[in-house]
Protein backbone atom coordinates (compact mmCIF):
# COMPACT_ATOMS: atom_id res chain seq x y z
CA UNK A 1 0.00 0.00 0.00
CA UNK A 2 2.82 2.39 0.89
CA UNK A 3 4.63 1.61 -2.36
CA UNK A 4 1.44 2.20 -4.36
CA UNK A 5 0.97 5.62 -2.75
CA UNK A 6 4.63 6.38 -3.33
CA UNK A 7 4.34 5.50 -7.03
CA UNK A 8 1.26 7.72 -7.31
CA UNK A 9 3.19 10.63 -5.81
CA UNK A 10 6.06 10.01 -8.22
CA UNK A 11 3.63 10.07 -11.13
CA UNK A 12 2.21 13.36 -9.83
CA UNK A 13 5.73 14.79 -9.71
CA UNK A 14 6.38 13.69 -13.29
CA UNK A 15 3.13 15.26 -14.50
CA UNK A 16 3.96 18.54 -12.76
CA UNK A 17 7.42 18.53 -14.32
CA UNK A 18 5.80 18.22 -17.74
CA UNK A 19 3.51 21.15 -16.98
CA UNK A 20 6.39 23.29 -15.73
CA UNK A 21 8.47 22.46 -18.80
CA UNK A 22 5.54 23.34 -21.06
CA UNK A 23 5.10 26.70 -19.30
CA UNK A 24 8.78 27.46 -19.90
CA UNK A 25 8.45 26.64 -23.59
CA UNK A 26 5.40 28.91 -23.86
CA UNK A 27 7.21 31.72 -22.04
CA UNK A 28 10.21 31.58 -24.40
CA UNK A 29 7.99 31.53 -27.48
CA UNK A 30 5.84 34.42 -26.22
CA UNK A 31 8.90 36.47 -25.26
CA UNK A 32 10.37 36.22 -28.75
CA UNK A 33 6.97 36.85 -30.32
CA UNK A 34 6.89 40.27 -28.65
CA UNK A 35 9.45 41.32 -31.27
CA UNK A 36 6.69 41.15 -33.90
CA UNK A 37 3.98 42.90 -31.91
CA UNK A 38 3.19 46.61 -31.58
CA UNK A 39 1.19 48.78 -29.19
CA UNK A 40 -1.45 46.99 -27.16
CA UNK A 41 -0.61 43.64 -28.70
CA UNK A 42 3.01 43.99 -27.62
CA UNK A 43 2.04 44.94 -24.07
CA UNK A 44 -0.44 42.08 -23.89
CA UNK A 45 2.19 39.61 -25.06
CA UNK A 46 4.69 40.97 -22.55
CA UNK A 47 2.10 40.61 -19.77
CA UNK A 48 1.53 37.04 -20.94
CA UNK A 49 5.23 36.27 -20.45
CA UNK A 50 5.19 37.73 -16.95
CA UNK A 51 2.07 35.71 -16.09
CA UNK A 52 3.73 32.53 -17.32
CA UNK A 53 6.81 33.35 -15.25
CA UNK A 54 4.55 33.63 -12.20
CA UNK A 55 2.99 30.24 -12.96
CA UNK A 56 6.46 28.74 -13.33
CA UNK A 57 7.41 30.11 -9.91
CA UNK A 58 4.27 28.55 -8.42
CA UNK A 59 5.08 25.19 -10.04
CA UNK A 60 8.59 25.30 -8.60
CA UNK A 61 7.17 25.65 -5.08
CA UNK A 62 4.60 22.89 -5.64
CA UNK A 63 7.12 20.39 -7.01
CA UNK A 64 9.65 21.29 -4.34
CA UNK A 65 7.03 20.60 -1.66
CA UNK A 66 6.10 17.26 -3.22
CA UNK A 67 9.75 16.20 -3.53
CA UNK A 68 10.35 17.11 0.10
CA UNK A 69 7.41 14.94 1.18
CA UNK A 70 8.71 12.05 -0.89
CA UNK A 71 12.13 12.35 0.69
CA UNK A 72 10.93 12.70 4.27
CA UNK A 73 8.00 10.31 4.34
CA UNK A 74 8.71 7.59 1.84
CA UNK A 75 12.42 6.87 2.34
CA UNK A 76 13.09 6.22 -1.35
CA UNK A 77 15.59 3.63 -2.54
CA UNK A 78 18.80 4.81 -4.24
CA UNK A 79 17.40 4.93 -7.79
CA UNK A 80 14.31 6.90 -6.82
CA UNK A 81 16.38 9.11 -4.53
CA UNK A 82 18.51 10.18 -7.51
CA UNK A 83 15.40 10.95 -9.57
CA UNK A 84 13.87 13.07 -6.81
CA UNK A 85 17.16 14.87 -6.25
CA UNK A 86 17.45 15.49 -9.99
CA UNK A 87 13.90 16.87 -10.06
CA UNK A 88 14.74 19.33 -7.28
CA UNK A 89 17.76 20.56 -9.26
CA UNK A 90 15.83 20.68 -12.55
CA UNK A 91 13.04 22.88 -11.23
CA UNK A 92 15.65 25.47 -10.24
CA UNK A 93 16.86 25.61 -13.84
CA UNK A 94 13.29 25.73 -15.15
CA UNK A 95 12.50 28.63 -12.82
CA UNK A 96 15.51 30.53 -14.13
CA UNK A 97 14.36 29.88 -17.69
CA UNK A 98 11.09 31.62 -16.80
CA UNK A 99 13.01 34.58 -15.39
CA UNK A 100 15.11 34.89 -18.52
CA UNK A 101 12.05 34.73 -20.76
CA UNK A 102 10.74 37.73 -18.79
CA UNK A 103 14.07 39.50 -19.33
CA UNK A 104 13.75 38.91 -23.08
CA UNK A 105 10.21 40.32 -23.10
CA UNK A 106 11.38 43.42 -21.26
CA UNK A 107 14.26 44.00 -23.68
CA UNK A 108 11.95 43.53 -26.66
CA UNK A 109 10.34 46.89 -25.82
CA UNK A 110 13.47 48.62 -27.09
CA UNK A 111 13.89 46.66 -30.31
CA UNK A 112 12.43 47.95 -33.56
CA UNK A 113 9.27 46.10 -34.58
CA UNK A 114 9.29 44.42 -37.92
CA UNK A 115 13.08 44.18 -37.94
CA UNK A 116 15.05 41.22 -39.20
CA UNK A 117 14.87 38.88 -36.26
CA UNK A 118 14.66 35.57 -38.08
CA UNK A 119 17.93 34.33 -36.58
CA UNK A 120 16.64 35.06 -33.08
CA UNK A 121 13.42 33.20 -33.83
CA UNK A 122 15.27 30.18 -35.17
CA UNK A 123 17.62 30.21 -32.20
CA UNK A 124 14.59 30.40 -29.88
CA UNK A 125 13.07 27.39 -31.66
CA UNK A 126 16.24 25.40 -31.07
CA UNK A 127 16.26 26.39 -27.40
CA UNK A 128 12.59 25.48 -26.91
CA UNK A 129 13.34 22.09 -28.43
CA UNK A 130 16.18 21.54 -25.97
CA UNK A 131 13.96 22.35 -22.99
CA UNK A 132 11.20 20.06 -24.27
CA UNK A 133 13.54 17.15 -24.96
CA UNK A 134 15.29 17.49 -21.59
CA UNK A 135 12.03 17.22 -19.66
CA UNK A 136 10.83 14.39 -21.91
CA UNK A 137 14.10 12.53 -21.32
CA UNK A 138 13.48 12.79 -17.56
CA UNK A 139 9.93 11.50 -17.81
CA UNK A 140 10.84 8.70 -20.23
CA UNK A 141 14.11 7.88 -18.42
CA UNK A 142 15.88 8.19 -21.77
CA UNK A 143 19.64 8.54 -21.34
CA UNK A 144 20.38 8.77 -25.06
CA UNK A 145 17.95 11.64 -25.49
CA UNK A 146 19.48 13.49 -22.53
CA UNK A 147 22.96 13.15 -24.01
CA UNK A 148 21.72 14.35 -27.38
CA UNK A 149 20.49 17.55 -25.70
CA UNK A 150 23.86 18.03 -24.01
CA UNK A 151 25.62 17.71 -27.37
CA UNK A 152 23.09 20.00 -29.08
CA UNK A 153 24.15 22.94 -26.94
CA UNK A 154 27.00 23.39 -29.43
CA UNK A 155 24.45 24.10 -32.18
CA UNK A 156 22.87 26.91 -30.14
CA UNK A 157 26.32 28.28 -29.34
CA UNK A 158 27.01 28.52 -33.08
CA UNK A 159 23.74 30.40 -33.57
CA UNK A 160 24.80 32.84 -30.86
CA UNK A 161 28.23 33.32 -32.40
CA UNK A 162 26.69 34.01 -35.81
CA UNK A 163 24.19 36.51 -34.41
CA UNK A 164 26.96 38.25 -32.47
CA UNK A 165 29.07 38.49 -35.61
CA UNK A 166 26.16 39.95 -37.62
CA UNK A 167 25.42 42.49 -34.89
CA UNK A 168 29.03 43.65 -34.76
CA UNK A 169 28.90 44.20 -38.50
CA UNK A 170 25.60 46.05 -38.11
CA UNK A 171 27.03 48.41 -35.51
CA UNK A 172 30.07 49.05 -37.69
CA UNK A 173 27.80 49.93 -40.61
CA UNK A 174 25.40 52.10 -38.58
CA UNK A 175 26.68 53.36 -35.24
CA UNK A 176 23.36 55.13 -34.59
CA UNK A 177 21.71 51.72 -34.32
CA UNK A 178 24.24 50.56 -31.74
CA UNK A 179 21.98 50.80 -28.68
CA UNK A 180 19.16 48.84 -30.27
CA UNK A 181 21.54 46.21 -31.64
CA UNK A 182 23.02 45.82 -28.18
CA UNK A 183 19.54 44.97 -26.91
CA UNK A 184 19.23 42.37 -29.67
CA UNK A 185 22.58 40.96 -28.58
CA UNK A 186 21.35 40.70 -24.99
CA UNK A 187 18.24 38.83 -26.15
CA UNK A 188 20.48 36.37 -28.00
CA UNK A 189 22.61 36.05 -24.87
CA UNK A 190 19.55 35.22 -22.76
CA UNK A 191 18.59 32.54 -25.28
CA UNK A 192 22.10 31.14 -25.06
CA UNK A 193 21.80 31.05 -21.27
CA UNK A 194 18.45 29.26 -21.52
CA UNK A 195 20.19 26.65 -23.68
CA UNK A 196 22.76 26.27 -20.90
CA UNK A 197 19.93 25.67 -18.43
CA UNK A 198 18.43 23.09 -20.80
CA UNK A 199 21.84 21.40 -20.86
CA UNK A 200 21.84 21.40 -17.06
CA UNK A 201 18.42 19.74 -17.16
CA UNK A 202 19.77 16.99 -19.40
CA UNK A 203 22.82 16.53 -17.18
CA UNK A 204 20.53 16.00 -14.17
CA UNK A 205 18.61 13.40 -16.17
CA UNK A 206 21.91 11.64 -16.76
CA UNK A 207 22.64 11.79 -13.04
CA UNK A 208 19.21 10.38 -12.22
CA UNK A 209 19.87 7.39 -14.47
CA UNK A 210 23.58 6.73 -13.93
CA UNK A 211 24.57 8.41 -10.68
CA UNK A 212 27.12 10.50 -12.60
CA UNK A 213 26.57 13.96 -14.03
CA UNK A 214 28.65 14.92 -17.08
CA UNK A 215 30.05 18.41 -17.44
CA UNK A 216 30.24 20.29 -20.74
CA UNK A 217 29.18 17.24 -22.70
CA UNK A 218 32.14 15.12 -21.51
CA UNK A 219 31.58 11.69 -20.04
CA UNK A 220 33.87 9.98 -17.55
CA UNK A 221 36.20 7.33 -18.98
CA UNK A 222 34.25 4.60 -17.16
CA UNK A 223 31.08 5.49 -19.07
CA UNK A 224 32.40 5.99 -22.59
CA UNK A 225 31.80 2.36 -23.42
CA UNK A 226 28.07 2.87 -22.82
CA UNK A 227 27.71 5.54 -25.47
Amino acid sequence: MMREKYNQQLETMYRQMVVMGSLCQQAIAAAVKTLDQEGEESRAMEARVYALDGEIDDMEREIEGLCTKLLLRQQPVATDLRRITAALKMITDLERIGDQASDIAELARFVRRGGRHEDLKQMAGEVIGMVSQSVEAFIQLDLDQARQVIAYDDVVDRWFDQIKKDLIQGIAADSAAGEELLDVFLIAKYLERIADHATNLAEWVEYALTGVRSKNGQWPETQKSER
